[in-house]
C-alpha cells in the first residue's frame, strides 16, 4: 500500500501521518514513515526518543554517498552524473526504526529549488520512485503542498492520496490546487480529511467550501496535540479519539 499525505504547512498532515502510521501498524502492515516535507517533523510526532532522533541524516544531506551513487558532489556545477543512480539499499540502511515504523527522512534540496537538475535531487527522485514501485512495504508519504517528487511513471503507483484541511480558506484552496495536480498525474484515488473541526459549523464550512471533493472524515480539535508536542510524545499514546478517527478512516479508504 503506498499513501501520500500533504496539504498547507499547519493544517496538521503530519500528525495525519504519524497517527496513519500507527495505525496501519498495528493492523499487522509494515511500515514505511518518509519524511519529505522540507519542515521535517515526522520522527516528533511519532514521538521517536531523543537517541533515535540523532540518528537521523536527511538523505540529501549524505554528500559522500550521493557522490558514490550519481558521480557526482551536491554544490558541483557543470558535471556529469547518474540520473538513475542506486537506490535500493538506503530505504533499509539510512532508516531508523521506533515501534515496527521504520522511518526515512529525504531533506530539502537547497539552493537550486526542488526541481532542480542536480545530484541530489536525482537521488530523491530516484528514491520516492524505488519506495512507490518497488518497496515491498507500506509505504506513507508526508510531503508538501507540491507534488514535486511524483511523476507520471510513480503517481500510478500511489493507492490513495489524503489532502489535510482546516477550517480555513487557504487549506481549502491548497487542497483544491493539489486536485488539479494528482489530476495531471494520473491519481484517482484522492480523498480530502479535515483536521482541527471545533464544531459542526467547522465542518459544515469545510465540506460546502470544498464543493465535490470528498471528504473520507474528520478530526476534532484537540488539546492534546499541543500536549503531545509540548512533551515530545506520539499523538497516537495522548488521544485515542484521533486514533479512533484515523481508524474509521482506514477502514473506509482500504477496506
Amino acid at each position: 500500500m503506498k499513501i501520500a499525505i500533504t496539504g498547507k504547512g499547519g493544517v496538521g498532515k503530519t500528525s495525519f501521518a504519524s497517527l496513519m502510521s500507527y495505525v496501519l501498524t498495528e493492523q499487522g502492515q509494515k511500515v514505511y514513515a518518509i519524511d519529505a516535507d522540507p519542515n521535517a517533523t515526522l520522527a516528533h510526532a511519532l514521538g521517536l526518543p531523543s537517541k533515535l532522533v540523532d540518528q537521523i541524516t536527511p538523505i540529501v544531506e549524505m554528500a559522500d554517498l550521493i557522490e558514490e551513487r550519481t558521480g557526482a558532489r551536491p554544490g558541483q556545477y557543470g558535471k556529469m552524473f547518474k540520473l538513475n543512480p542506486r537506490v535500493d539499499d538506503i530505504p533499509e540502511r539510512f532508516s531508523v526504526e521506533h515501534r515496527g515504523i521504520r522511518l526515512l527522512q529525504m531533506g530539502t534540496v537547497r539552493g537550486a529549488g526542488a526541481g532542480c537538475v542536480c545530484p541530489e535531487n536525482a537521488v530523491l527522485k530516484t528514491l520516492v520512485t524505488h519506495l512507490l514501485l518497488r518497496e515491498q512495504e507500506t509505504v506513507i508519504l508526508d510531503m508538501v503542498a507540491g507534488l514535486e517528487h511524483l511523476g507520471r511513471g510513480t503517481a500510478g503507483a500511489v493507492d490513495a492520496m489524503f489532502a489535510v484541511v482546516e477550517p480555513g480558506a487557504r487549506s481549502i484552496q491548497t487542497a483544491k490546487a493539489i486536485l488539479k495536480l494528482a489530476q495531471g498525474l494520473g491519481i484517482t484515488n484522492f480523498w480530502v480529511v479535515g483536521n482541527k473541526v471545533r464544531s459542526e459549523r467547522d465542518e459544515a464550512y469545510i465540506r460546502e467550501a470544498l464543493g465535490d471533493l470528498p471528504v473520507v472524515g474528520t478530526l476534532a480539535y484537540s488539546d492534546q496535540a499541543i500536549e503531545a508536542d509540548m512533551q515530545s510524545k506520539a499523538l497516537y499514546d495522548l488521544a485515542p479519539d484521533l486514533v479512533a478517527s484515523i481508524r474509521q478512516i482506514a477502514d473506509a479508504v482500504f477496506s
